[in-house]
């Protein structure tokens, strides 16, 4: 149910003494950003906010007025002063003499950029008749989860006169564009006392002839809805009361791990895709409901949500008091394919002679009772996005269903936003993929030079990385850094000993359920040892080996597990060494183990090839520059061997090589990147050498 009326209001985040000395348009950043820093008040990307402004002229010089607005794709709660749209207003206005009428009024937005004020690359959204048209300076359109709990309720507008009485309207269905810009203007001429309107299905427009005033209304009215949904719900059993119990935190989370490289094969045959779990108190109360199943069926109302979420969710045939998710799994091939029908089925329903071809048929939302809800899509930031925009849905649908019956959006309104050619040239711009994009990797010894720097060329290529590592804080310094340049969405990290076989196979959840599942693996765990055979210790030669031979038997064992799961083939790099190839005095013990390294690489790549599985090698030699095995003893043992000191090292191993040139970790994560990417798509059990050039080390 909703909870206490004071954990639910908003709080008025306006600070007088931070907007001091602002102009207009900085009043309008600041009063975006702090609507959308609370996803109670819109969700990612979801919204938009306005101001019309004084501008001078840049042509002739005279005060005009320009019509500030969030540009298409933006998100009020991260954008900055380039991420509006900026138009003279009086074009704007001129535009309503060329309207055809609402057959025609697509052709409206290819107009927009002829108002373009002071030449602003920010394209205009569909959205800019509708902030244009209100005849007050500062415009809030949000989708508050209160709001729709009342726009997406069955007697919408009774209950809109209800809660505001004359101070908000109301107006029915409209797809966003020209005809619903139109609209409100019509309404503000007829209701010039109004606030705001709520949109059915959609959202709310508050509005004001102030930043602070418009502000100060949308909170207010959002908490009116607030406090009005609490009062009116008290007592009332949310979704129709609980059928299953949740399953314990572990548990949840055992269970994603199994089910989601499973789902992720299935609906990765367009292009790799990327999941995100979510078992928070508010999913888990929805997935556990009564209601549960026919709610879900009617899908969202919102235009944000639907197009986030797709038409409905699939509900996941799991019963969590019964626990057999074996069978589960052996049902979920004819679960995703009857979604499939289903989808393909909604598409010829609906479909018009200009509709697009159908896109993919898969879910988006997958609900689990007792356990949680599954997102997935084309990156990680959209797959959890998506699942935040459920989360609304969920919040509204809780509001809508304790004091209405929850109406869902008119199929063929649906399918007209998901469909909409606009939103299909929107999606035919986007940029192409980066070549590892929707790929997921586990990077063993990840906090090290040779490590971290794959993990960055991995990252850079579009891939999501978890760095495994032994050293705790090594690898949270490490993943900061990169998550710093790439984003926290994309990096994970979990401290692991490649020896312990249940640490490695926790690692393999972890991944499966940050991310949805594993596509490459580098293993790169390492360590070095120096010492004449009859000096080295059975401890030394065995520790040598449990990492360096053992340890990637089981981190590889697991990774084959993961992907034969997922059905989608993998690459797997091992960071060997020259010394795999070419003996060395006093290291027979690290020797030899890079050598069984590298034949258990040989064999795994013919026990992989059937499953679309490539194992291959990277050999590199003398990499110093980040390595942590030169840390140490290990450093003065080599230099001794070879009767040199710390400083001349480096460049004795320079002038030792072919090509006299040193070794970095860049150039390994080079080779370790070609070795993944579809370039080497028809390579596997091979061995690239990164040394400079080393006569012993050739293959061949």
């Amino acid at each position: 149910m909703l909870k206490t009326v004071e954990n639910q209001r908003l709080d008025n985040r306006w600070e007088e003494a931070a907007t001091d000395g602002m102009s207009e348009s900085e009043l309008l950043l600041y009063r975006s950003n702090i609507l959308g820093s609370d996803k109670r008040v819109t969700n990612y990307g979801g919204g938009n906010t306005s101001a019309k402004v004084m501008e001078t002229d840049p042509l002739t010089g005279e005060t005009v007025e320009v019509l500030w607005v969030k540009g298409s794709g933006g998100d009020i709660g991260s954008i900055r002063m380039d991420g509006f749209s900026t138009l003279y207003m009086d074009k704007l206005n001129a535009l309503q003499s060329l309207y055809r009428g609402v057959e025609h009024e697509d052709e409206m937005v290819d107009l927009l950029p002829h108002c373009t004020f002071n030449l602003n690359p920010r394209a205009a959204s569909i959205d800019t008749p509708l902030h244009a048209y209100v005849p007050r300076k500062h415009v809030d359109h949000v989708h508050a989860d209160a709001i729709i709990a009342i726009a997406a309720s069955q007697n919408s507008r009774d209950l809109t006169q209800r809660v505001f009485g004359d101070r908000i309207g109301w107006l029915p269905w409209k797809r966003p564009g020209y005809e619903l810009g139109l609209w409100l203007q019509a309404f503000c001429r007829d209701n010039p006392d109004a606030d705001g309107v709520v949109l059915e299905s959609h959202g709310l427009f508050t509005w004001a002839d102030s930043a602070r005033a418009c502000y100060n209304t949308t909170i207010d009215v959002i908490n009116q809805a607030t406090v009005w949904l609490a009062e009116a719900s008290d007592g009332v059993a949310p979704f129709g009361g609980a059928v299953h119990d949740s399953l314990a935190e572990d548990d949840r989370r055992a269970v994603a791990a199994r089910l989601m490289p499973a789902i992720r094969g299935f609906v990765s045959g367009n292009q790799h895709m990327v999941g995100h779990f979510n078992d928070s108190a508010t999913v888990l109360e929805f997935v556990n409901s009564q209601d549960m199943p026919s709610l879900a069926a009617l899908g969202t109302s919102c235009p944000d949500h639907f197009l986030r979420t797709k038409i409905r969710p699939l509900v996941v045939d799991f019963d969590p008091a019964q626990g057999d998710l074996d069978a589960v799994l052996a049902g979920l091939p004819d679960q995703i394919a009857a979604y499939r029908d289903e989808y393909a089925a909604y598409y010829d329903r609906c479909k018009r002679a200009s509709s697009p071809a159908m896109r993919d048929p898969n879910a988006v939302v997958y609900l689990v009772p007792g356990v949680g809800m599954i997102t997935f899509a084309r990156d990680k930031a959209t797959a959890r996005i998506s699942g935040e925009f459920y989360v609304n849905a969920i919040n509204v649908m809780r509001g809508a269903s304790a004091v209405s019956d929850y109406v869902g959006l008119p199929e063929q309104e649906a399918f007209d936003i998901e469909y909409w050619l606009l939103e299909e040239a929107k999606l035919q711009r986007m940029p192409r993929p980066k070549s590892l994009a929707g790929r997921v990797a586990l990077v063993t010894g990840g906090a090290g030079g040779i490590g971290s720097a794959t993990a960055a060329r991995y990252l850079a290529e579009g891939a999501c990385v978890m760095l495994a590592d032994i050293s705790a804080d090594s690898l949270a310094a490490t993943c900061d850094t990169l998550a710093a340049r790439f984003g926290t969405d994309v990096v994970r990290q979990t401290v692991m000993n490649v020896t312990d076989e249940d640490a490695v196979a926790e690692t393999f959840a972890k991944i499966a359920v940050a991310f949805g599942g594993v596509d490459i693996l580098v293993s790169n765990a390492g360590i070095a040892s120096s010492a004449p055979v009859e000096e080295t210790t059975l401890s030394l030669w065995n520790r040598n080996m449990e990492i360096l031979s053992t340890g990637y038997f089981l981190v590889s064992r697991d990774a084959f597990r993961t992907m034969r799961a997922q059905g989608m083939g993998g690459a797997i790099v091992f960071i060997a060494s020259k010394n795999g190839l070419a003996a060395s005095p006093n290291a027979a013990a690290y020797c030899t183990a890079k050598a069984s390294e590298i034949h258990l690489a040989r064999c795994l790549a013919l026990e992989g090839a059937e499953a679309g599985i490539r194992v291959n090698v990277v050999n590199p030699d003398a990499v110093l520059k980040g390595s942590k095995i030169w840390e140490g003893d290990w450093l003065d043992q080599r230099a001794s061997t070879y009767g040199t000191d710390k400083e001349g090292l480096e460049e004795m191993y320079r002038q030792r090589s072919l090509l006299k040139r040193s070794v970095l970790p860049e150039d390994i994560a080079e080779a370790a990147y070609f070795l993944v990417a579809d370039t080497s798509a028809k390579s596997t059990g091979n061995i690239i050498n990164v040394d400079a050039g080393n006569k012993d080390a050739f293959t061949r």
